[in-house]
């Protein structure tokens, strides 16, 4: 091969002398490189030991002597190898009759032309076709026509249609198949039959004549030749260079083409520019049709250009590939360095103790959180804390066991254990209390304090469970805020009306997707303290479902005998509730069940009467209306005439609630006046109306029938 390119050298110093010496041995290390590199220099081809040689005229015919001497020499060698047997060759044998293949079976070709030189392996599923290939081949006959199949009147030949259009293909015979082939296609030597595979090696072109028979479809052919061409001619020269050019340009970027040129350079014969148009149309992914008005083309220099047509949008599409592949890579390569440099980072911070891994962190918050409660914490649940600690470590941040095992040592960690808020059993200071918050109720009021009183006297306020009972608006849940200020305690607040699922109160197994504790583990993690005042409310309304009965799980979170250890199913560690002081409040009591009602004191609130009522809307429901509304005290007055009125007229039940929805209604009104565009000085933005006017707007108002 060296000598070959010395020779060349010496025919053409001027392109050689250019050449980096580097890029020569590359050239004819690569068979791709040394076909179309020796082309494109217009002289001599190398390829399968033997020599394609295009004239030229050259002044120095001394080397040009040598070289050709050196072919022969090459040649001969060759000759002699292939005849002792040496020489390795994948070219299947040329049967020497292939003259003589008049008649041929046809093969319909699904989705490309088969091009001389290449191979191409297809599925043959007519097993009477298949079995007359197999027969041709047993007789040396192993040749048939390959011929393209037409795609359907009204398809577009761009979409791919699947495998529909192949059964279909499958289902033709006779006539039906013949006028669905394209004339031209191609001898093909049938090298391999493998159950329904077939390997064919295409050889030259044919043309359809006449039908011979119709199952399997045979047909005769004639063998179609090259139109004569001048290979010196310059434009057909400078065509195939071009196409040379863009060839080489492609294979640099895609390895799929150079695997095509290696096989292909191994089978051909004598490399010209019709094999080259060939070649260029066959590796290309242009469009079959495409592909076939090249097969068809017989002319070589328009079968060159439409060649270079496919070429070029090949090398389009090559480039277009590489771009794409650039800017994924870059993406990817990123997005790697970007992940390394944090891996980095975090490795260099934890060995500066500047930062942790998460489990490390995690770990020092639960054990930070336990630690200034360690003295008052019970044992059971600094060892179960412990446990969960040492798990935590063991376990990877991935799994769904590591996210259950944080949430629980959460819980754990943030509970107030022993932290206790200091009572207050000043029984003059709750007096003052409870006359700020309400007017009247002397009654409940008087056993509030008594309860405070013996709460002082025992040191704790531990005791039965109050519930409050009457009918709505009297007041109870507003006492219950009260008696929680007057003992200094956190209030907690939660409604168990319609409450179904005793999970609610009990909290959840952890086993459960989205298990949470129940509403007396939330409550003390919300307060932060073990003895907050909680306000069970609507206790009379409790449901009852598949879940099971929450006023039967209410038993045990009451009755002061059992709360000592109170197990909620999430947490799963006794927790002390006796410290917690519950109120309850009911409308019906007789809607409670026995049990839970055994274990309650009931404060029975009848109502208020009129004086009451008149001073609860005057001390507080029109004062806190007035300023919700934005009113100042001296733009309105509001009569005791009106508001004795408004309560006799149309708020008779027992509570105040309907009364202060009937106070807050006046108050919009008098807002609308004021919007409407009444006059009002700058200074004082008073209604300009005379002081008679202004005490009887609220009378005015009541006069117009509302409907209330």
């Amino acid at each position: 091969m060296l000598r070959a390119a010395a020779a060349a050298a010496a025919i053409f110093p001027a392109r050689f002398a250019a050449a980096p010496a580097v890029a020569a041995a590359e050239d004819l290390r690569s068979p791709l490189l040394r076909v179309l590199g020796t082309l494109r220099g217009g002289r001599s081809s190398v390829l399968l030991g033997r020599r394609a040689r295009f004239c030229s005229n050259s002044s120095d015919t001394e080397a040009a002597a040598a070289a050709e001497a050196e072919a022969k020499a090459e040649d001969a060698t060759v000759a002699e190898g292939e005849a002792d047997g040496k020489a390795s060759s994948a070219i299947v044998p040329t049967n020497p009759q292939i003259e003589d293949c008049l008649s041929v079976v046809a093969l319909p070709l699904p989705h490309r032309p088969l091009f001389p030189g290449f191979y191409m392996p297809i599925y043959v599923k007519d097993q009477k076709l298949l079995q007359a290939l197999i027969e041709n081949r047993k007789r040396s006959a192993s040749y048939a026509g390959a011929f393209l199949v037409k795609d359907e009147e009204g398809t577009d030949p761009n979409i791919v249609t699947g495998s529909d259009s192949e059964k279909s293909i499958d289902d033709l015979k006779g006539k039906d198949l013949l006028k669905r082939l394209h004339e031209v296609g191609t001898l093909a030597q049938i090298t391999s039959i493998q159950g329904d595979q077939v390997v064919l090696l295409g050889h030259r072109r044919l043309r359809i004549t006449e039908m011979v028979e119709e199952d399997p479809l045979t047909v005769k052919v004639d063998h179609l030749k090259e139109k004569p061409y001048n290979k010196d001619d310059d434009v057909i020269k400078a065509t195939s260079f071009e196409v040379i050019s863009t060839l080489r340009e492609v294979l640099r970027t895609s390895s799929l083409w150079k695997d095509h040129v290696q096989t292909y350079t191994q089978h051909i014969g004598d490399f010209n520019y019709p094999r080259l148009a060939d070649f260029g149309a066959a590796i290309s992914g242009a469009n079959k049709l495409l592909c076939q008005e090249v097969l068809e083309e017989l002319d070589v220099y328009k079968r060159l250009k439409l060649t270079l047509e496919l070429v070029k949008k090949e090398m389009e599409i090559s480039k277009l590939q590489q771009s794409i592949a650039k800017a994924i890579e870059e993406k990817i390569s990123g997005d790697q360095r970007r992940y390394l440099l944090n891996e980095q980072l975090k490795a260099i911070k934890k060995e500066l103790g500047l930062e942790t891994d998460d489990k490390t962190a995690l770990s020092a918050k639960f054990r930070e959180r336990i630690e200034s409660k360690k003295d008052k914490c019970p044992p059971h649940v600094l060892q179960v804390i412990e446990e969960e600690l040492t798990k935590l470590q063991l376990l990877e941040a991935s799994s769904s066991e590591f996210n259950v095992t944080r949430n629980y040592l959460d819980w754990l960690t943030v509970l107030p254990w022993g932290n206790y808020s200091d009572e207050n059993f000043d029984v003059h200071h709750a007096q003052k209390i409870l006359d700020e918050d309400h007017y009247g109720l002397s009654d409940v009021k008087e056993r509030i304090l008594e309860f405070i009183a013996v709460g002082k006297l025992r040191g704790t306020s531990q005791g039965k469970i109050i519930c409050l009972s009457g009918p709505p608006g009297v007041g109870k849940t507003s006492i219950g805020r009260s008696i929680a200020r007057a003992l200094n305690r956190q209030f907690y607040r939660f409604s168990v009306g319609g409450l179904a699922d005793v999970a609610e109160i009990k909290g959840h197994r952890r086993t459960y997707v989205g298990a949470m504790p129940g509403k007396m583990v939330q409550c003390l993690k919300s307060v932060g303290t073990a003895n907050p005042l909680v306000l069970i409310d609507e206790i009379d309304k409790l449901g009852r479902g598949h879940s099971g009965d929450p006023a039967s799980a209410l038993l045990e979170l009451l009755d002061p005998e059992q709360n000592v250890n109170f197990l909620d199913h999430y947490l799963d560690v006794p927790i002390d509730l006796s410290k917690v002081l519950f109120v309850c409040t009911a409308n019906v009591i007789e809607m409670i069940p026995n049990p839970l009602l055994d274990r309650m004191e009931i404060i029975a609130i009848a109502g208020y009467i009129t004086d009451e009522k008149m001073h609860i809307a005057r001390d507080y429901l029109e004062k806190n209306t007035r300023e919700a509304c934005g009113i100042k005290p001296e733009q309105v007055e509001v009569t005791d005439a009106a508001l004795l009125a408004l309560i006799e007229n149309y708020c008779r039940e027992a509570g105040v609630r309907n009364l202060q929805k009937q106070i807050e209604k006046i108050y919009r009104k008098l807002c609308s006046l004021f919007v409407k565009g009444y006059q009002m000085s700058q200074k004082t933005r008073r209604l300009s109306v005379s002081q008679q006017m202004r005490k009887l707007v609220v009378v005015m108002v009541l006069q117009q029938k509302m409907r209330f």
